[in-house]
């Protein structure tokens, strides 16, 4: 019995790494939970299993991502440092993507744990939109409410131009450290 259960696991975990890998789009727990007949628990422990051995997945506001390696000829990433207010992240957000850049992060420095680092991959102005109103019917906290704003974000786009733009845009609009 024991071994069937984790004959089914596995045929599990590798159909979950296979859906994940040939989609670019998020896939919630629920909708893997689903998929494979067990619960949202089950999902999130067979994706951290999948994550202990080295696949390369990340939990979004919008579900489960297979990262793919970036050609780094094609993708220009940067770090940025910003502050602003709670108010003004969705402001931010769609700055940047309206700039087709991709916020893959959110960084902040804390007193205790030292860097915490939060999956963003918003791509564009419905993805910034969906973790708006997530934010905002869980009532969570932001990272950057813990540093009095300040935080950082890992950005990347297929266009050196477009970094630059969306960094200019964000100087203008005084959202951009020094």
């Amino acid at each position: 019995m024991v071994t069937t259960k984790k004959i089914l696991g596995e045929e599990r975990r590798n159909l979950i790494a296979n859906w994940l890998k040939t989609t670019n789009k998020p896939i919630t727990g629920n909708e893997l939970a689903e998929k494979t007949g067990v619960s949202r628990q089950v999902i999130v422990q067979d994706i951290s299993i999948l994550k202990a051995r080295n696949y390369p997945l990340i939990a979004t506001a919008q579900g489960y991502m297979y990262i793919r390696a970036a050609n780094e000829e094609q993708t220009v990433k940067q770090v940025i440092a910003c502050q602003h207010t709670p108010e003004e992240t969705e402001e931010e957000l769609l700055l940047l993507v309206d700039h087709r850049v991709t916020i893959r992060d959110v960084m902040i420095e804390h007193p205790i744990y030292g860097d915490l680092t939060g999956s963003l991959m918003l791509n564009n102005r419905n993805d910034v939109k969906l973790f708006i109103e997530k934010m905002r019917n869980t009532k969570a906290a932001l990272l950057s409410e813990l540093t009095e704003g300040v935080h950082l974000h890992t950005i990347e786009a297929d266009r050196k131009e477009h970094i630059e733009e969306a960094i200019n845009a964000l100087k203008q609009r005084g959202f951009l450290l020094n």
